[in-house]
């Protein structure tokens, strides 16, 4: 395993406890807050999207050897944008004008990095798969 592949394992980790916490959160001390004002379904949203990647980044983790870092980077990076914005626009915490624009570039991170994921997977390295 190389650093890179631990610091991806270190932030999979903490994106997996925090998606579980913040899901908690969401759907007990903040179930009032959301339900009124409308936004229980976004802050679902974000949850998976934040649970999805921290077990993506597991695996990129994982494969370190055969795909970009950059993929994991920019994984990581889009989900703290996407989930991030979500959660905030969700609880009506801090700029709209910031924070709407950086929940559509958060996605765009994410897919880039399945995209580079995808792209730079070297099969000659693949064992079984």
């Amino acid at each position: 395993m190389t650093s890179s592949d631990g610091f991806l394992v270190k932030v999979a980790a903490f994106l997996g406890a925090s998606g579980v916490g913040l899901g908690a959160i969401g759907a007990h001390a903040f179930k009032e807050t959301l339900k009124k004002r409308g936004t229980v379904e976004s802050w679902h949203t974000a949850t998976l999207y934040h649970l999805v990647h921290a077990a993506a980044l597991l695996g990129l983790a994982a494969n370190g050897d055969k795909v970009s870092p950059n993929a994991g980077k920019m994984m990581a990076l889009g989900t703290t944008m996407f989930s991030g914005s979500i959660y905030f626009l969700a609880l009506g915490i801090g700029p709209k004008a910031i924070l709407g624009p950086t929940t559509p570039l958060g996605g765009m991170l994410m897919i880039g990095g399945w995209v580079v994921a995808g792209l730079s997977f070297d099969s000659s390295k693949a064992k079984g798969l």
